[in-house]
């Protein structure tokens, strides 16, 4: 095997970038920390998916003997210049690159209230991934709480999975939903469409907008949301608690890299690099903007990376997708009014159980940091940096290397392997995809 194109992440981007990229014959190695393609959006394995896209996509790399999936391996941190460090289910091993496209996707923005730490309390689309993942939620009373069209989505596979249910809760008031409509009538009528569709398989489902999130409750998980919707209180018993406030760009394997990074998304040009000669940087690391952006931006980045021109087609969808992206941010960014769901004793810093009040002196992250252990634990503050950022308006804390926790035998006493020994020992083949 010559030297390969290195592909981080198997998502919509990922597989969108290794499937051009391979069509002319270029070797490629796509690495994913999961036991199965798909990333977030496609999530479950080829068994589960619905949309037809991931499936072309992956019955294409599977028939190329040049396309290699190492799944269930995690970059932890660089292994020289032009190496990489690897956490994997056999052990560490380091991977040599002369070109890379950072397609690692994004994680929710979780904002701290009453009772968030409680078990059954999760992100959106963290119960998403969940249910996509075999969780049985069948009979089960569901929550769906937040802001944006990512809560219609999670409800509706709540309710095609068995689960009731039991009440949706949009922070965004009628006005705002309906002005948002309005705009995607104009130009983006395939999303209106997409978002009456899960609207109509949510009928009967009570939809309260402008609803705020008061709490959490439950001994040992929780058992009941409180909320304030017309001027009232009210308390809701149920069995889980799903919360969307929106999504972050995932940064680390683009600040690995070294790539420059501008309003919170890695900084590309138009053929998808980045300021780092040989790395590309493809979907919603680069913005958030969903599959339509991730499949553009991963095919203009898979031909440029192969040295060739990319389809006039899909700069077109990027630019459609960059415009709906921009959208979504400006009608679905959180309101300064979340800010009141944390109270002083809400656990901001949950790895560390740093909670706001202990948070509010500080003018920033070093003195939060020194003072309080905040961002100090094993996520490196990936939750609590952008809560706070939202919270008291401080800049996201630096991430260390390494960039994900990682076993002290793979820091230690990592195994150079070269791409053809990962090649033989993880083949992208049906019996490992269905594993």
């Amino acid at each position: 095997m010559s030297a390969p194109l290195i592909v981080l992440g198997a998502g919509p981007a990922g597989l969108a970038a290794a499937e051009v990229a391979s069509a002319s014959g270029q070797p490629v190695l796509l690495i994913d920390e999961n036991s199965a393609p798909g990333g977030q959006i496609w999530r479950g394995g080829p068994q589960r998916w619905r949309d037809e896209r991931a499936g072309r996509l992956w019955d294409a790399l599977r028939s190329r003997p040049h396309v290699t999936l190492l799944a269930g391996a995690r970059v932890v941190a660089p292994a020289g210049p032009r190496a990489l460090l690897l956490e994997t289910v056999d052990g560490a091993l380091t991977q040599p690159w002369e070109k890379v496209i950072v397609c690692s996707g994004a994680r929710e923005l979780l904002l701290p209230f009453p009772g968030w730490t409680l078990p059954g309390v999760t992100g959106a689309g963290g119960l998403q991934a969940l249910i996509k993942g075999g969780m049985p939620v069948a009979g089960k009373r569901v929550v769906v709480a937040g802001t944006g069209p990512l809560l219609l989505a999670v409800a509706a596979t709540v309710r095609e999975y068995g689960g009731e249910v039991v009440a949706l809760l949009e922070h965004r008031a009628s006005g705002d939903l309906a002005r948002f409509a309005a705009r995607l009538a104009l130009s983006h009528r395939g999303k209106l469409l997409q978002s009456l569709q899960l609207a109509a398989r949510l009928r009967g489902v009570p939809y309260l907008r402008g609803a705020g999130l008061l709490a959490a409750e439950g001994s040992g998980r929780v058992e009941r949301v409180l909320l304030r919707h017309q001027g009232r209180d009210k308390a809701i018993d149920c069995d889980f608690l799903a919360c969307g406030f929106g999504l972050t760009p995932s940064l680390e394997l683009a600040a690995l890299f070294g790539c420059a990074v501008g309003q919170g998304r890695v900084a590309v040009d138009g053929a998808q690099r980045s300021s780092v000669q040989g790395v590309w940087a493809a979907g919603e690391s680069t913005g958030i903007g969903g599959v339509d952006k991730a499949l553009a931006e991963g095919r203009i980045a898979g031909l440029d990376a192969a040295g060739a021109a990319p389809d006039p087609r899909d700069l077109g969808a990027r630019a459609t997708a960059h415009a709906f992206g921009a959208l979504l941010a400006q009608a679905f960014a959180p309101l300064p009014s979340l800010r009141t769901m944390c109270s002083g004793a809400t656990i901001v810093c949950r790895c560390e159980d740093v909670v706001a009040a202990d948070l509010e002196p500080h003018t920033g992250w070093r003195s939060a940091k020194l003072q309080t252990r905040a961002g100090m634990g094993p996520c490196q503050g990936r939750v609590c940096g952008a809560a706070c950022g939202f919270l008291y308006g401080w800049e996201a804390p630096g991430l260390r290397q390494p960039v994900f926790p990682a076993s002290a035998a793979t820091l230690a006493l990592p195994q150079t392997q070269g791409v053809d020994t990962v090649a033989r020992a993880h083949p992208a083949s049906p019996e490992q995809q269905a594993s």
